[in-house]
């Protein structure tokens, strides 16, 4: 499998106000309770990785709307739940960026947080909390037939993205069905814990203290099953409430600036460096 990722991050940002893009996002009998482009599903291990390296404040979890299948009601919202318990995956923050992929004009778009606008590379790439879904992407869409993002790029702008595309043989297998349960797909415990919380995920406005729940269970939880450990949930939310790491900060000068300032990537420097985010290679 090779790609060609220089200029590109297509798979990172939300690049639809770029380009006529179908929503996959919203396909399905199960739509997202929130409208995050390109979710990553975080394994358990991964949320575990990202809370032990301090950036438990880099996470946000996805409920699902559902009309026909097994649901809890709560805020009003009919969501997908697995045994009574509501359902949900865990993946990482987007905020508005300065950025200019695919040699456009830089401008204002959702973007995952640690992807540094300048490089257009991940500040995490290679470090022990770098998410598996990500290491293997575009694996997982091509040993299951399905479009990757390097096509969908490669479909409204030039040059060539995808470059091999043979899955590669050593690659993990995707976690789908019940054999993702507890290991992607999470079931919060106690439903009625979220009033509230719900509301707040719609409306596009989580506080900390809601995501860290979210993340809390998915440390704890065990694969294959409903299950919490009550001693690593009870730690890994005193972790995540305890440290805010230059994500939290990041995120609002971002959301100000993106409000009325010009789109600069060089503002990365300011907004993420000087607050301890990891630099990028860069491509030479």
């Amino acid at each position: 499998m090779e790609v060609s990722c220089r200029g590109c991050a297509g798979c990172c940002i939300d690049w639809r106000p770029l380009a006529s893009v179908e929503d996959h996002e919203r396909r399905g009998p199960r739509r997202p309770l929130d409208d995050v482009y390109n979710l990553v599903p975080l394994s358990r291990d991964d949320v575990r990785a990202l809370v032990e390296a301090g950036l438990g404040d880099a996470m946000v979890p996805r409920l699902w709307l559902v009309e026909d299948g097994p649901a809890v009601t709560v805020d009003g919202y009919e969501v997908a739940a697995i045994e009574g318990k509501p359902a949900f995956f865990v993946g990482l923050r987007t905020v508005p960026k300065p950025v200019d992929p695919f040699d456009t004009d830089p401008r204002w778009l959702p973007t995952c947080i640690f992807l540094d606008p300048r490089t257009l590379q991940c500040r995490i790439h290679g470090a022990p909390e770098y998410p598996e879904e990500c290491a293997a992407y575009p694996g997982h869409n091509l040993s299951l037939g399905a479009e990757t993002e390097c096509e969908r790029v490669e479909t409204h702008f030039d040059g060539e993205r995808l470059l091999d595309a043979e899955p590669p043989e050593d690659a993990p297998p995707p976690l789908l069905g019940p054999q993702a349960v507890g290991q992607k797909v999470f079931a919060y415990p106690e439903p009625e814990e979220l009033s509230g919380v719900v509301e707040r995920l719609a409306a596009g406005r989580s506080e900390p203290a809601d995501r860290a729940r979210f993340v809390a269970v998915a440390a704890a939880s065990a694969p294959g099953t409903t299950a919490i450990e009550t001693r690593r949930l009870e730690s890994t939310l005193a972790a995540v409430r305890g440290r805010v790491s230059w994500i939290e900060p990041a995120i609002d000068e971002w959301r100000t600036l993106a409000e009325s300032a010009p789109p600069d990537p060089d503002r990365a420097a300011a907004v993420e460096d000087d607050r301890g985010a990891s630099p990028t290679p860069g491509w030479d």
